[in-house]
């Protein structure tokens, strides 16, 4: 049996560690940047510590998040009695960039921390494919059997426009404001939905 000092010593480690997570899910809730500094000042630890238990902040970010994110069901419930893929991708796209835009400082630490290091691109949630799979649903039965390459071609496409990096590019390097950068993504996704569709005919959804 662990001794009272050990269960003590665990105990303590345990509270540490959920305030670092707690700290980090709060400041990403912001959408101000996130740095490990400012997560160890939150959570009323000193930076090392913070280190001690998460050796980046991606790491950290990673844990923060868990189960947060919504299921492409939920995301999409305002179209889920669409079968047109075009109003269902404009739909996933808004609702993605908004979600990117509240949490932009996540965001974008993630981003850096990928770019940097590409082999733990993993880390990053993968919540715009599970959007872009379940808006282009109603095409799996048409274009998926008529041209399925044609479809993935058409997901890959999206992959590249529904994208926090599509947004920070007309934000940060074109200096429009959020909600016209934002109606700019919506407008090329639906315009690359579009020209695919014409690969189905008059029988698309």
């Amino acid at each position: 049996m662990p001794s009272q000092t050990t269960a003590g010593r665990a105990n303590q480690k345990l509270r540490t560690r959920t305030a670092i997570v707690q700290a980090a899910a709060e400041l990403g809730r912001t959408g101000g940047e996130v740095t490990m500094p400012e997560v160890a000042r939150a959570a009323l630890v000193s930076e090392a510590t913070a280190y001690r238990y998460f050796p980046d902040l991606a790491s950290l970010l990673q844990e923060s998040i868990a189960g947060q994110l919504p299921t492409p069901d939920q995301a999409l419930a305002p179209v889920a009695d669409s079968r047109d893929p075009v109003e269902r991708v404009a739909a996933a796209t808004e609702f993605l960039l908004r979600h990117v835009q509240a949490r932009q400082g996540v965001v974008r630490a993630m981003i850096a921390s990928t770019v940097t290091r590409p082999a733990e691109s993993a880390a990053r949630p993968g919540l715009r494919f599970g959007l872009i799979d379940h808006a282009l649903s109603p095409l799996d039965a048409t274009l998926g059997t008529t041209d399925p390459a044609a479809l993935t071609q058409l997901k890959r496409d999206l992959a590249v426009v529904v994208s926090a990096e599509a947004l920070f590019n007309l934000t940060d390097l074109h200096g429009l404001d959020p909600q016209t950068a934002i109606a700019s993504v919506v407008h090329t996704a639906t315009t690359l939905t579009r020209a695919a569709l014409h690969h189905v005919g008059p029988a698309h959804p």
